[in-house]
């Protein structure tokens, strides 16, 4: 029979002890998610599942093991762990391989877990999507069709112990819903994305998110290439949310330690202007990278990157704190029981300024407002940073804008983008697609534009 997450991951940790280990950690989770996919009224792909599982990780001597599984009876953990430390035996030394060990206090953070989250049912979360994609066809007439309208939510439930003395769980739920829209007519049709964020299905507003979409497509209709020039580029937050989410990972220790930086070496360096600040913050209650701890058991905490124009930190898990002589930031995730941690971002938060989308128009005359941003992870160098992605906007004439536009590159490289950023806006969103990112638009007072 199996047993509670917190009790399966002390025992699996007990079991490879007695096995030969010299120190032992194991991650267990369960969780429960639904991906439902709808079009023209009806359901395309509707997906349910559940899943509950156990890793454990084993050091002897400088030497890691690893292994997982989903039986959580007593007898399948002693097998678990007899396995990862046996892969432990036969390892490579690593000088810097050692359990984590207890790092800060974590928090608790309030709002986690909707208690709502369970009260729909499967049927109304089925006419959640459905109402996104109605909200989108009646909003305007222009809008033909709507590509898709995706909602996913999950539940889960973490617990993690170790023979160095981390023991803690926790439990979180989440949820988004976005639409693709298309306008026009089939000789010209453009595309527009819509989306909303929560901790459960009641936190969704699909009329809005079915608004958004069907502006966004329509705003582009009869879009046309502009100029190549250099001009302002104002980044809206869904496109400074890829952005921030690069550079967020450019900042982890072991692209750091590894080269592939361009902030490799940079702590300390004026890399941004004074208007850009960036913190990654673990305990956000809003953000879905929040948690008491990170997925090796060190406290979650908020840590400054940008500051005052420079660089103050780099993202640490308890490897590369140890390989770089840092401190750890809390900073280890995991894509599952399935893996061992390595570094990521919690929540990437961008400081937001005083500037509306009036005033950032202002400033940005005769630039160009850029929507949406095409190929940006495989368009910029790792070491240099050197990027030119295809991208899709409006132009910015008179305060306002004005044509739209499509069919164009913007181009420079991220240090000399982040020095050039002249304003943040004043009202930030969170992003949930790829990393947990939340931002304001951005001002670029100068990029390369490359259009006729």
């Amino acid at each position: 029979m199996g047993l509670e997450l917190a009790d399966a991951a002390a025992a699996a940790v007990e079991a490879a002890i007695e096995a030969g280990a010299g120190d032992a950690e194991a991650y267990a989770e369960q969780g429960s998610g639904r991906e439902i996919r709808v079009h023209g009224g009806a359901v395309e792909s509707l997906t349910e599942a559940t899943e509950r599982g156990i890793g454990v990780r084993t050091w002897i001597d400088g030497r890691c093991g690893y292994a997982y599984g989903t039986d959580l009876g007593a007898e399948a953990l002693e097998q678990l762990a007899l396995a990862a430390t046996q892969a432990a035996q036969i390892a490579d030394p690593d000088e810097f391989a050692a359990a984590p060990r207890p790092a800060g206090r974590p928090a608790e953070i309030a709002g986690l877990v909707d208690p709502a989250f369970d009260e729909p049912t499967t049927p109304q979360r089925i006419d959640l999507a459905l109402e996104v994609e109605a909200a989108a066809l009646a909003h305007d007439e222009r809008v033909r069709i709507v590509e898709q309208v995706v909602y996913r939510d999950a539940a889960s439930q973490v617990a993690i112990h170790s023979s160095s003395g981390i023991a803690g769980s926790y439990a979180a739920t989440s949820c988004y819903a976005y639409a693709q829209a298309l306008a026009g007519e089939p000789e010209e049709q453009q595309s527009g994305l819509g989306f909303d964020v929560g901790r459960s299905p009641q936190s969704l507003d699909p009329a809005a998110i079915g608004r958004e979409a069907a502006d966004r497509a329509v705003d582009q209709l009869g879009a046309v290439k502009p100029e190549s020039r250099s001009c302002p580029v104002i980044l809206d937050p869904t496109v400074a949310a890829s952005f921030v989410s690069y550079i967020g990972g450019a900042l982890g220790a072991d692209a750091v330690q590894r080269g592939r930086s361009p902030l490799a070496g940079r702590l300390e360096d004026e890399v941004a202007s004074a208007a850009f600040e960036l913190i990654d913050d673990g305990l956000d209650p809003a953000g879905f990278g929040s948690s008491p701890f990170d997925d090796e058991g060190t406290a979650r905490r908020r840590t400054s990157l940008i500051s005052a124009g420079r660089l103050r930190a780099y993202l640490h898990d308890s490897y590369t704190a140890r390989r770089g002589d840092a401190g750890v930031t809390g900073n280890a995730s995991r894509s599952g029981y399935r893996s061992p941690p390595s570094v990521a971002p919690s929540n990437l938060i961008v400081g937001s300024g005083d500037a509306g989308l009036e005033g950032l128009l202002a400033q940005a005359e005769g630039g160009v407002y850029v929507t949406d941003v095409a190929g940006l992870h495989s368009g910029v160098n790792p070491i240099s940073g050197v990027f030119s992605v295809g991208a899709t906007g409006r132009r910015v004439a008179g305060g306002e804008l004005g044509e739209p536009l499509r069919e164009f590159t913007i181009a420079s490289d991220l240090v000399g983008m982040l020095t050039r950023i002249a304003a943040t806006g004043s009202e930030a969103r969170w992003v949930p697609f790829g990393a947990s990112v939340r931002t304001p638009a951005l001002l670029v007072s100068e990029m390369t534009v490359s259009g006729s």
